[in-house]
């Protein structure tokens, strides 16, 4: 094995959460490997939003931003290649690239997020993230007081009407389907005079990923010009169970305070650790991450 591909941590995943690890290991002069296969999931969100400094700009260029500041500490570099595979060894952990290449660390923090599993239904992945979205926080005042739709059932349904009633008054929800909502959640909805629509959905219309109709099974259509939707998502990087990392119930990394999983010297933050998926937040965990890793390192040295 060439001697330049032992490094002090690996970070795989390298968006936001990822490169904010990096950008604090390599100030504390760690030698630092980040892989990252350059597939982040708001790859078609046109604009960022609810990050101090960076409202409004495009998630790309953020990225990139921060990828050229990480890059000028000499000890950090980026591996663009997907992690394939990891193991333990004497000294740490290995961590196989797709490209067959073999690299070890002392510690790892895995920055991987999450991947969003589509519904079947045309014209769900063609609008998400430009007028299909999560999180109101992120893109809600782009739609405020703009005719919005609830693709959602039950208790997350409920959640979304009770929420977006603050960003417009022109709320419709969508349960694709019999209602699972509870008689006392349905009545509050009605009270506020969302409706409930029950029909089954057929496609989304939309023009380059700006919906225009939701088009149901009977051909009927509702208009809108947004709508909030939470599909289900799962780990984007399988490596951290195959090491023994501890899942929560909903599926994602777990982690205390410190970003630490339940196996000693790895690390998760980001989407894959947490569901507020932001990019401050990532931003935020990502900085833990590197800071609390680099403290072990230290005192494992002293």
């Amino acid at each position: 094995m060439k001697n330049d591909q032992n490094y002090d941590v690996i970070i795989v995943g390298g968006s936001y959460a990822g490169l904010s690890a990096a950008l604090a290991l390599g100030r504390a002069l760690r030698k630092v490997l980040v892989i990252d296969s350059g597939s982040p999931c708001n790859r078609q969100t046109p604009h960022s939003h609810n990050f101090i400094t960076q409202d409004g700009e495009q998630p790309q260029r953020i990225a990139a931003k921060a990828k050229a500041q990480v890059l000028k500490y000499d000890s950090v570099r980026f591996l663009n290649d997907l992690a394939s595979s990891g193991r333990r060894t004497d000294r740490g952990f290995a961590i196989t690239s797709g490209s067959d290449e073999i690299y070890t660390a002392k510690k790892l923090i895995f920055a991987t997020g999450l991947k969003d599993r589509m519904p079947a239904m045309d014209g769900f992945s063609a609008c998400w993230g430009i007028s299909l979205i999560h999180c109101p926080y992120c893109h809600g005042y782009e739609v405020r007081h703009k005719k919005t739709g609830i693709l959602a059932n039950g208790d997350i349904a409920f959640h979304y009407a009770q929420l977006l009633r603050n960003w417009t008054a022109d709320l419709a929800l969508f349960t694709n389907g019999k209602s699972s909502l509870t008689q006392a959640q349905r009545e509050k909805i009605e009270q506020h005079q969302i409706p409930i629509i029950e029909k089954e959905i057929s496609h989304l219309q939309h023009e380059n990923g700006q919906l225009e109709q939701v088009v149901f099974q009977d051909q009927s259509a509702f208009s809108l010009e947004a709508m909030y939707a939470r599909p289900d998502a799962e780990q984007h990087c399988k490596i951290p169970e195959q090491l023994g990392c501890e899942l929560t119930e909903k599926g994602l990394i777990k982690v205390n305070t410190s970003q630490k999983t339940s196996v000693d010297h790895i690390f998760a933050c980001g989407d894959s650790a947490s569901p507020l998926r932001a990019v401050a937040h990532a931003v935020a965990t990502g900085n833990i991450a590197g800071a609390v890793s680099n403290g072990e390192l230290t005192a494992e040295a002293f």
